[in-house]
């Protein structure tokens, strides 16, 4: 601070001193230096620095002066220079008073010019904020082009968060960024500038303008914008070996001050998001405060999911059940320092065990039970059949008896889109567990409620992290076939709209979650392999293995259709079953229980056949070769999910 007083006070000596010579035309310099300057920098120079402290002016930081702070100058200056020039005409009219003659030498051949202190204000007005300016560019131009720059950056949107962002890099002496230019949707803004740089054209000319320039990244300032938006700028993009960040939304902008450093990159989910879901949280918060929660398969990637959402409803006590040790320690780990006023316990126990569970049950008396435990890998369940049957039927079973001998209130069991129509073993098991909780709902005090969705994205063994590896490894990327399309939705999203149907249901519902519209796999590859900042075909090749055992090509889920009822949540529909027989269904599963041990798959496939009569295992798709060709890009209006196998490298 009193380096800053130094250097104001030098300022406004130095403005006092230029408006004198310019009033007096650089004339009888030594005459007013003496008689005129120095007795009224003696008062000036005191009564400016008290007002700009006074308007914490000197608070400002020199290295990052902006608009505001010129502003703020302005005002000082001129309320500094009003009072000096009140209290010098008071102090002069009182001493030609009092002692009959002016303040100032009278053998001066000329008396003070008042044009002096018109211009002193003018000059402090300019000086000052040159000095402060100056400053700033020196950190932004001198002291930052001696860092090397490692990124070379193309800034899409030349509006308000563009203009902040290449501010906030500007400012940023060791910021990695090498700013080329910008580039807008919008054509009548070419050719203007922002700061001194161009914007240089369109989503139509990135080629060229990559081609013109080294360009490395592009960052998206765009923070309103949806996820269609940013997946046509990506699209647009491929081929030009960019790399994407985003600026986060306005909501997490601070006093519309955005920080370079809260740059990210850009994600898949950023290209396959939707809307935020919204909750009846009041409904949610009803069925879950202060009550005892218990999740199955706590430690997966919507178990885990779930504990996260429900934590958040403050529960009396959540209950962890899950097989892996190392899953649930992590889960467990996580939310006990995330949510220390939250009672949480964990269980390591299998689903399948009964005594197990009914002891858990008998000393944790839990209200609701959410049972996301499942096996999930349709290719690996079509090799394990019986395990398939053991964790999804029995499992769940011994699960929902026990719920019903403890008096749990309500169970939400977890299902998949691929319980539709089944062509796989896994698909055909969820099938038959929704069989099953759907009827003993009917035939007990508990609420069984079930919830269908499709693919998560980025769930474990899921297409996204298989992609990043493939990626990561150089290539190839391997799809199953070129005309693989799945739904999509991202893991939170999924466990709320749980919760939201948790909340709906009253007991034997099947409700269905809006997955949107299924998107193609092989375009969800280009699509990261582009965000990797690599050219899909030429950096990394994607090649097709062939479907598997139990694969479809088109997974079949919809809120929408004759089959289908509709519910106060725009996402969520009910499933118009038709009714069945629950002595057939648990005779069935008796026979399921009896050949989970069998060999023979396809006396396990006919078995289940006779309980779920739409299940066609033959109705897989006919199988594509490796060498088939990268078909070419579809446009699409919506979101996806997918299918991957891993290369026979990394499987």
């Amino acid at each position: 601070m009193p380096l800053t007083v130094i250097a104001y006070g030098a300022m406004f000596a130095v403005a006092l001193f230029c408006s004198f010579a310019l009033a007096y035309n650089f004339h009888h310099t030594a005459e007013w230096n003496q008689k005129l300057f120095l007795p009224i920098a003696a008062l000036a120079i005191p009564v400016k620095l008290a007002v700009f402290a006074r308007l914490r002016v000197f608070r400002g930081s020199w290295r990052y002066t902006s608009l505001r702070d010129m502003l703020d100058i302005v005002s000082a200056a001129l309320i500094s220079s009003f009072t000096f020039i009140s209290i010098f005409f008071v102090v002069e009219n009182l001493w030609d008073y009092l002692f009959g003659h002016n303040l100032f030498d009278q053998s001066l051949e000329f008396r003070l010019r008042q044009s002096t202190l018109l211009l002193d204000c003018a000059g402090t007005i300019g000086i000052v904020c040159f000095g402060r300016i100056l400053v700033r560019l020196y950190y932004e131009e001198v002291s930052a082009g001696q860092i090397e720059k490692q990124s070379r950056v193309l800034i899409f949107g030349a509006g308000d968060t563009g203009e902040v962002l290449l501010r906030e890099i500007l400012r940023m002496p060791d910021s990695p960024y090498d700013v080329v230019g910008f580039v807008a949707d919008n054509p009548a803004l070419i050719r203007n500038t922002i700061h001194g740089y161009e914007v240089m054209g369109t989503l139509e000319d990135i080629s060229n303008i990559c081609d013109r320039h080294t360009v490395d990244e592009m960052l998206i300032a765009l923070p309103k914008a949806s996820p269609r938006e940013v997946r046509r700028i990506v699209e647009i993009c491929e081929g030009n070996n960019l790399r994407f960040r985003i600026v986060p939304s306005m909501a997490e902008i601070m006093d519309s001050r955005l920080q370079a450093t809260q740059l990210r990159e850009v994600d898949i989910e950023d290209l396959l998001g939707r809307d935020p879901v919204q909750l009846e949280t009041e409904a949610i918060a009803e069925q879950l405060a202060n009550q005892r929660i218990l999740v199955t398969g706590a430690g997966g990637s919507i178990g885990s999911e779930m504990c996260r959402q429900i934590a958040r409803f403050n529960p009396e006590r959540l209950i962890l059940v899950e097989r892996a040790e190392n899953n649930l320690f992590e889960i467990d780990r996580e939310l006990r320092a995330q949510f220390r006023d939250v009672s949480i316990v964990p269980y390591v126990a299998d689903i399948s065990d009964a005594e197990r569970l009914r002891g858990i049950l008998d000393r944790e008396k839990p209200t609701v039970i959410f049972h996301a435990a499942a096996h999930k890998h349709v290719p690996m369940m079509e090799i394990n059949p019986g395990e398939s049957i053991k964790n999804n039927v029995n499992g769940t079973k011994t699960v929902a008896d026990v719920a019903v001998e403890a008096g749990v209130h309500k169970m939400v069991m977890i299902s998949t889109d691929k319980a539709v129509n089944p062509t796989s073993m896994m698909g055909c098991t969820k099938r038959v567990a929704e069989l099953y909780v759907q009827h003993l709902s009917a035939r007990s005090k508990t609420q069984f409620v079930t919830v269908r969705f499709g693919n998560v994205l980025g769930s474990s063994g899921s297409v996204v992290p298989i992609f990043r590896e493939q990626i990561a490894g150089g290539g190839p990327v391997t799809v199953t076939h070129p005309e693989m399309t799945r739904y999509f939705m991202t893991i939170p999203e999924a466990a709320q709209l749980v919760l939201q149907a948790g909340a709906m249901g009253t007991g034997g519902e099947i409700y269905v979650l809006d997955m949107g519209e299924p998107v193609k796999i092989v375009d969800l590859a280009r699509d990261m392999i582009t965000l990797s900042g690599l050219s899909p075909g030429a950096d990394i090749e994607i090649v097709f293995s062939g479907t598997r055992p139990g694969e479809k090509l088109y997974e079949e889920l919809s809120i929408t259709g004759e089959n289908i009822a509709r519910t106060r949540h725009a996402k969520i529909g009910i499933w118009k079953n038709r009714p069945d027989d629950f002595g057939r269904i648990t005779h069935g599963i008796e026979s399921l229980m009896g050949l989970a041990d069998c060999e023979d798959a396809a006396t396990i496939r006919d078995c289940l056949k006779s309980l779920v009569p739409e299940y066609q295992p033959e109705a897989s798709g006919a199988a594509a070769t490796a060498t088939s060709p990268v078909p070419p890009r579809e446009s699409r209006e919506s979101e996806p999910d997918p299918v991957a196998v891993p290369h026979p490298r990394t499987a």
